[in-house]
């Protein structure tokens, strides 16, 4: 999938072929264990009470370099992008992202494949797809199924992958094949299943079984227009539909799935999302949606318009699913989601050595709410994160006015859950996160403009970056009675922010220096209130690897 509307992004989405310049960095020293509030002036308001540091508290391993998460998936080495939809079988998450091994002086992206009882611990599993075996191609972004009902009569329960290649600028889709449970799959030898009709754009096949209809759905991302398609078998495909959009580029990723609003199967509505570019709206690359009605054949939009599933800079090409494991009332009612933190405008030139492309966020919870007559999708992090949470230190409530600061130790994995509410009448609360030797990326909350917005043209590597990276991201949340909640979980490289209880979710990459790392609340223009506030370590889950690396 090259980047929307980015006249370079073909050589940088599928080529791979530049090198990024490479920063030189050095090892993070991480700050105590301890979270608690340290006042920078004698406020008796901001003065904390001292509390022991926890015992969950873990650091990272000595030898991993210094962007690497704790949290967060990525490759041991080489090169990532786009996320692929997971499925579940045998009580095992099986999940697939686009790994170039050849970066920065080989093109072309491979399947490859890790594998979670939980979507937090990962095991790595290796390439399950390769590059450039059957003469068409690469392989892009698509979908694997397990197909029950032998459909396509390679076996009941065999995992059939649909997937775009592209040899000569022609993009097709083909079916791949894996009897051992999705570890390895072989090329069709009818591809490809689907034939170029002459388009430059005509990737990303989104794949599902509609059990009210009877056969399988594909959704495809067609320049500006999602097309649908159907098929008894996945390998005969027919269109029927298309949907259609304005200034947002060329999409990319799309899914299509339904929802209960608010968890009411009484109330059960069709979300269809699609990678987009949000420069008409000021925003960078990034995931719309739109809620409506599907009829097996055909989407419909309620009227409401495109809405945004994060309002940051790096949540791109999401892909969502439920749990088959739960009753339908619970499917309907919430699904898990990832993206891939990273942007086309600056995606080779992350300050990261040993390897590229950035990581994926955090699996997400996604649920359906009706927001004053509008049903939007809201995020929070999964329950699973509790796996690696430590223990909460409470932290005590402060009255910040302007420029006042308080101090928040961090443990030393490097990775904690930040939540906190935060009440002014027209005042600013800044969070700080501290990158070292003075650099910083800013997470804040606006009372007078209503909009929660995070920002890194502070950080360490903002001043090499594109003007893009430097961007303050915003999105509007309105306050409740003068009080907003802040869910901000920080990584070694990142930062995920969720806001009013999921109305809002911001994803922001971040890169630091030398220097130990921290955090400061800081209030600006009228008094702002910190009520509640809580920091919970997270301790470090390594990817399972045979290699040492991180």
């Amino acid at each position: 999938m090259p980047a929307p509307d980015a006249p370079t992004a073909f050589p940088w989405r599928r080529a791979l072929v530049w090198a990024a310049a490479a920063i030189a960095v050095v090892a993070l020293v991480l700050g105590t264990a301890i979270a608690l509030l340290r006042p920078s002036g004698d406020s008796p308001e901001a003065r904390p009470t001292p509390t022991a540091p926890s015992a969950d508290d873990s650091a990272r391993p000595a030898d991993w370099s210094p962007h690497r998460p704790g949290i967060h998936l990525t490759p041991g080495e080489n090169w990532m992008n786009d996320p692929q939809k997971p499925f579940l079988l045998e009580g095992v998450w099986h999940y697939y992202y686009l790994y170039n091994a050849d970066y920065p002086d080989g093109n072309g992206t491979a399947w490859y494949h890790a594998t979670s009882t939980d979507l937090v611990h990962w095991k790595d599993e290796g390439v399950a797809i390769d590059k450039y075996t059957n003469g068409l191609g690469d392989i892009w972004t698509g979908t694997a199924v397990v197909d029950e009902k032998n459909t396509a009569g390679f076996g009941e329960g065999a995992v059939i992958a649909l997937v775009t290649q592209q040899v000569d600028g022609v993009q097709r889709q083909s079916l791949f094949v894996s009897r051992d449970g999705g570890y390895r799959f072989e090329s069709f030898e009818g591809n490809p299943v689907m034939d170029n009709p002459g388009v430059a754009d005509w990737r990303d096949p989104r794949v599902f079984w509609d059990d009210a209809a009877g056969h399988w759905v594909m959704a495809l991302a067609e320049h500006d227009r999602i097309g649908f398609y159907t098929s008894p078998n996945l390998r005969d495909w027919t269109y029927t539909s298309d949907f259609v959009t304005t200034d947002l580029g060329v999409l990319e990723c799309p899914d299509l799935f339904p929802m209960a609003v608010d968890g009411d199967p009484d109330d059960v509505r069709w979300v269809l999302v699609a990678g987009a570019n949000g420069a008409a709206e000021g925003k960078a690359t990034g995931t719309a949606y739109w809620v409506g009605e599907w009829d097996g054949e055909r989407f419909t939009a309620d009227g409401t318009g495109h809405q945004w599933l994060d309002h940051g800079p790096d949540y791109y090409a999401a892909v969502t699913w439920d749990d088959p494991r739960l009753d339908e009332t619970d499917r309907l009612a919430s699904r898990y989601g990832i993206g891939w933190m990273n942007n086309w405008a600056y995606a080779g030139r992350f300050p990261t050595e040993d390897w590229h492309g950035g990581s994926d966020s955090l699996v997400r919870q996604i649920t359906l709410r009706d927001d004053d007559g509008r049903a939007t999708l809201h995020s929070t992090p999964a329950p699973a994160l509790d796996a690696v949470s430590g223990d909460p230190e409470r932290l005590d409530d402060a009255r910040l006015g302007d420029g006042e600061i308080v101090d928040v130790a961090v443990p030393r994995s490097g990775a904690y859950r930040l939540r906190l509410d935060a009440a002014s009448p027209a005042g600013e609360l800044r969070v700080k996160v501290l990158t070292g030797d003075g650099s910083f990326a800013t997470v804040g909350y606006d009372f007078e403009a209503q909009s929660v917005f995070v920002a890194r043209d502070a950080d360490a590597v903002a001043g090499t970056m594109p003007d893009a990276y430097r961007e303050v991201r915003t999105a509007a949340v309105e306050s409740t009675d003068g009080r907003i909640a802040l869910d901000i979980v920080v990584d070694a490289a990142s930062i995920e922010v969720f806001a009013g209880d999921g109305r809002a979710a911001l994803t922001m990459a971040t890169f630091g220096t030398t220097g130990a790392r921290g955090l400061q609340l800081e209030g600006a223009r009228e008094e702002v209130a910190v009520t509640g506030a809580s920091l919970t370590p997270l301790r470090v889950a390594p990817v399972e690897r045979e290699s040492p690396r991180g």
